[in-house]
């Protein structure tokens, strides 16, 4: 712990050079990852091009989730798990633009034992999640953990750890002869939530065992740590509806809704509160995400959970949670070599869809038309438009759930990759059966060429948007100003939505524009472009420099903000501003926004944000670099 006190000394404040620094060399990964996994069980269960595993471990009449689902039950030889999901880690974790995916599911059950626990890592595009109703219905003694990747002598970062997840289950951290590495460890960046999980022991959210141990995260909901929680470096963090028993400190903002034990409101960071803390007691509407579940029959089945307003705590705390369960029968279990026909005539037919691990290249828009459809992704698969068209369209329907899965723009530009309701029968989205989105992210760029004018777009109302990163790649294949185009990353326009956990970066024009009237957004996350080659390729308006990165417009009379931050940093070696970090019309009712902040990141760039909101609040600029800028209230 020696390194965590020496962060928790300096003030949570560390110089973020790094953020000029994420481009890395992925040749240099594949060949450590090759040393890793070579020789022994896990070599032997990677093909000879170390890009796909062996056949998966159940037979093809227990699931038909295609193979790169992997389901474990309690009776297997621990030896044999073991070697699987190191073998997957091995292959997944310095593979962070690649086209394997893969769900790690567990049937009801213990693994592990206090004598010989069940400790394995995650890496990117791997979902690890419990088949039981109940996150207690499957136990790991162990830890399940992501930690820092190192990329040369001390750079051992946890910032770029996306595309991950962990759900429906309960550890029991066991750790024994670990060393420093002695708890559960979830160093995560955006895109990698963990929902209905229950820690019984220490939990860090930032890996301190190598440094400098940056980390910028992350969202839970729905869960339970009976141990104390470190926050460490997370430079943010959000937590929904769960219960704590100890949280260690703030750095820029840290946001809990709906959370019991969590830190009381302290914003700005203060020596009698600690902080920053963003505390809600409760959140105003939620809809948990819907989960792959085995019952006492060993038939699979999705539970649905219910609406809840004004919620505190976890939906399981006092038993079974309030929802429905849809037989997997009910469902059409797509694969990549699907036809985007084939699965647009099984959802119109009343089919719900689960989309198994793969990348999904689509001539058409998959389309969503009936009322409380469920569209559930296993193992993060990817939906890449490939004439131009949106990935997903959603009618305007009520009580649809759309719940994990990455939209990659294609070559071809798409005005929108999901839209949500056509702006049309809007009444249709009643506030009793919400539609809500649930661990989406988007991505322009990084994997690939990719170009979309915007990534998200809401017309229907009352929806409830849940962890959502929308990230133009500031790192990768096909990034450049003029390569990964992308002018605004999520649109509001419907009434009465709700977002928690909203993470858009490097957008070209307004990255967020809300426009609806009745919205609520509890945590917003923003890194600006960094990119933009001059001042005048980067204005909003004559004499307004730059574009505000949260846009809320000038017909709207009622929006509440908590928690919201945005962050630039400008490489191009030349000076580069914005005018205006939020802008909101001036007549919103007094104390609209709560906690706003903003921060230029890095000593080595140039310009910054003149403004918090409007034209209140100082500057953020390269004369006062890691100091957080904040306004609590406004107007």
């Amino acid at each position: 712990m020696s390194i965590f006190r020496a962060f928790l000394s300096q003030g949570h404040r560390q110089p973020l050079s790094w953020k000029a620094r994420r481009i890395y060399t992925l040749g240099a990964l594949l060949a450590l990852m090759c040393m890793m996994v070579s020789g022994g069980i896990a070599g032997a269960l990677l093909s000879t091009n170390g890009t796909a595993l062996a056949a998966q471990l159940v037979p093809p009449s227990q699931s038909d989730f295609g193979p790169n689902v992997y389901i474990f039950n309690p009776s297997m030889p621990q030896s044999e798990i073991q070697a699987t999901v190191d073998a997957v880690a091995n292959q997944q974790i310095p593979n962070q633009f690649g086209t394997q995916r893969y769900a790690l599911l567990f049937e009801p059950g213990t693994y592990g034992s206090s004598s010989n626990p069940l400790n394995f890592q995650v890496g990117y595009y791997t979902q690890v999640e419990g088949l039981g109703l109940s996150p207690n219905d499957v136990v790991i003694n162990g830890s399940v953990d992501v930690r820092n990747q190192c990329f040369g002598s001390n750079n051992c970062i946890a910032l770029d750890n996306f595309w991950r997840s962990l759900s429906n289950l309960s550890i029991n951290v066991t750790t024994p002869n670990a060393g420093c590495y002695s708890g559960e460890f979830w160093a995560v960046s955006q895109a990698a939530p963990m929902r209905r999980v229950h820690v019984n022991g220490y939990t860090t959210l930032m890996d301190y065992c190598s440094g400098p141990s940056y980390a910028s995260g992350g969202f839970i909901a729905d869960s339970q740590f009976d141990g104390n929680v470190v926050n460490g470096s997370q430079q943010q963090f959000f937590v929904r509806n769960s219960k704590l028993n100890g949280w260690s400190n703030g750095v820029w903002n840290q946001v809990f809704s709906g959370v019991i034990g969590a830190p009381a409101q302290c914003f700005p960071a203060q020596s009698s509160c600690g902080g920053p803390y963003t505390t809600l007691a409760t959140s105003p509407v939620t809809r948990e995400a819907p989960y792959l579940y085995m019952d006492a029959n060993q038939h699979y089945n999705v539970f649905v959970p219910s609406v809840q307003r004004d919620s505190s705590g976890t939906t399981w705390a006092s038993g079974a949670a309030s929802g429905s369960s849809i037989a997997l029968n009910k469902f059409f279990v797509a694969r990549p070599t699907d036809s985007v026909e084939t699965i647009n005539d099984a959802v119109r037919s009343g089919q719900n869809l689960i989309l198994t691990p793969g990348v999904y290249h689509l001539d058409q828009s998959i389309q969503v038309t009936r009322p409380d459809t469920i569209v559930l992704g296993l193992g993060f698969p990817t939906l890449i438009p490939d004439n131009g068209t949106a990935a997903m369209t959603v009618a305007s329907a009520k009580g649809v759930s759309i719940s994990g899965m990455i939209f990659d723009a294609g070559a071809t530009n798409s005005q929108v990759l999901l839209q949500v309701g056509d702006g049309h029968a809007r009444s249709d989205h009643d506030a009793s059966d919400p539609t809500a989105l649930h661990d989406v992210f988007f991505r322009i760029g990084g994997a690939q060429s990719g170009k979309a004018t915007t990534s998200l777009v809401v017309n229907s109302d009352n929806v409830i948007l849940d962890d959502i990163w929308a990230w133009r790649a500031d790192h990768g294949n096909g990034v450049g100003w003029t390569d990964n185009t992308a002018d605004t990353g999520v649109i509001v326009n419907g009434d009465n939505v709700t977002a928690y956990g909203l993470f858009v970066e490097h957008y070209q024009k307004y990255e967020v524009i809300w426009n609806g009237n009745g919205g609520t957004d509890i945590f917003f996350q923003n890194e600006m472009p960094y990119d933009p080659p001059s001042q005048a390729a980067w204005m909003e308006a004559p004499g307004v420099d730059g574009w505000a990165a949260f846009k809320v417009g000038n017909q709207v009379t009622s929006f509440n903000g908590y928690g919201m931050g945005s962050y630039s940093f400008f490489n191009q070696g030349v000076d580069i501003y914005a005018a205006h970090a939020f802008e909101v019309p001036t007549t919103l009712p007094a104390g609209s926004l709560h906690d706003l902040l903003t921060i230029f990141l890095s000593t080595s760039g140039s310009g910054g944000i003149l403004h918090v909101v409007n034209d209140a609040g100082g500057s953020s600029t390269s004369a006062n670099p890691d100091t957080p800028v904040t306004i609590v209230s406004y107007p």
